[in-house]
């Protein structure tokens, strides 16, 4: 290790002021399943191995994190790799289509609709190809078995190409800026960072360890740890260039010990200007074009009940809550227990929690078989854990959820009869 390293700590209070409105929100969305909250999480991605340590100036925690804020990279191509075990149940799909709320092709939708397809990567191993030259133009491709999937962004149009069904879906991009970002979830080291440096608040450590070189750049080692017991953060890394100031690499490994939860950062990059051929796009001949207004109208038709309100194609993104925004905003009755990496989010759902026994039949059992039932002051629960969020929700539909453990939300639980 290069011997300039920093024993410098930090905190996000000192770093900039403006992020206290948004760290909540940023540290982990509220779901009504457990499956939706580790999609919400794939915010906090980790990276690769290191392949050397090279020796940098000296840097701290303060010059570091502004070193990021300055970074104006906007051209690059290069690959990244993502892998994630959130430690989910294998479901079938059936986690995907719960994740993202859209419709499938089944219910009229698209097999190349990115909200639905992102979401694969929630799981498991993927490799991915990224291209950038300026704001309104992007591209990334899902490289699969004998198949690709892009989603390329020039101007107004977006359009997401399905190789595999021969599926085409097109969009238009948002005239916001904030609003065209967070319709697409984080999906290079960048946005993961940015995520991760909103979470941060005086309950956090950050110091600089070390140094380290991924795909073939010299990069600084940010490290981000919850002071408090109870969560199950361990913590997050950030490889940060020397040079351009943009995150390469980031990696959240939990409490608990053993491998990542997620890894992902660049294999390969280059901050040249990508070939203008790269952004172009035109739909194939005989594939199947589902324009974005068309999306799930039959799904939406359905039995007219309220599942999937709010997450519909087409459906106006407000409903969701987003970073930078207040959590209790997004979801009616919502508080927070505690603070910092430890607090937990409550809500009432307003009816019975999850089923069982005759009355939930079939689909009580299997849910059932997911979590694991505890009892305390508040009655009888469930809790559903993956290796990063928990969630418990008691038997009269009350919902505690966050980045804790088993343990913290019985306690919460308790302290909220």
């Amino acid at each position: 290790m290069a011997p300039y390293a920093s024993d410098d700590s930090t905190t996000a209070g000192e770093v900039d002021e403006q992020r206290s409105g948004r760290r909540k929100a940023a540290r982990y969305v509220v779901p009504v399943t457990v499956i939706g909250v580790a999609a919400a999480t794939i915010g906090l991605v980790p990276a690769l191995a290191d392949s050397g340590d090279p020796d940098l100036p000296k840097i701290t925690a303060q010059q570091l994190i502004e070193k990021i804020a300055k970074s104006d990279v906007e051209q690059l191509s290069g690959t990244v790799k993502i892998s994630t075990d959130l430690g989910l149940p294998d479901l079938g799909g059936l986690e995907s289509s719960l994740m993202s709320g859209a419709a499938g092709p089944d219910q009229g939708g698209s097999s190349a609709d990115p909200t639905a397809k992102l979401t694969e990567l929630a799981s498991g191993t993927h490799t991915l190809r990224v291209a950038a030259d300026g704001p309104d133009k992007q591209k990334l491709s899902l490289l699969e078995n004998a198949a690709e999937y892009s989603i390329v962004h020039n101007g107004k149009d977006v359009w997401g190409y399905d190789s595999k069904s021969n599926e085409v879906y097109h969009g238009t991009a948002s005239d916001s800026p904030e609003r065209g970002k967070d319709q697409q979830p984080p999906v290079t080291p960048k946005d993961f960072a940015e995520e991760a440096l909103k979470a941060t608040d005086d309950t956090t450590s950050v110091t600089v360890d070390g140094t380290a070189q991924v795909a073939g750049r010299d990069a600084y080692k940010l490290v981000i740890k919850p002071k408090q017991s109870g969560s199950t953060v361990g913590a997050v890394t950030v490889a940060v260039d020397a040079k351009t100031g943009m995150p390469l690499k980031f990696t959240l490994t939990p409490a608990s010990g053993g491998a990542a939860v997620v890894d992902a950062g660049f294999t390969q990059v280059s901050f040249g200007k990508p070939a203008a051929s790269t952004f172009d796009f035109t739909p194939p001949k005989g594939a199947k074009v589902t324009e974005e207004k068309d999306a799930g109208k039959d799904f939406r038709k359905g039995s007219g009940k309220d599942f999937g309100k709010g997450f519909e194609k087409g459906a106006p993104r407000e409903h969701a809550p987003k970073a930078g925004e207040d959590l209790g905003k997004g979801l009616d009755g919502m508080k927070t227990i505690g603070e910092g990496w430890s607090s937990i989010a409550t809500f009432d759902t307003g009816g019975e929690g999850v089923p069982s026994g005759e009355a939930g039949g079939d689909l009580g059992g299997f849910v059932n078989s997911l979590g694991d039932k505890v009892t305390g002051k508040f009655g009888s629960a469930t809790v559903f854990s993956t290796r990063l969020v928990n969630a418990l929700i008691t038997d009269d539909g009350k919902v505690y959820v966050g980045m804790v453990t088993k343990d913290a939300l019985v306690k919460a639980a308790d302290a909220g009869k």
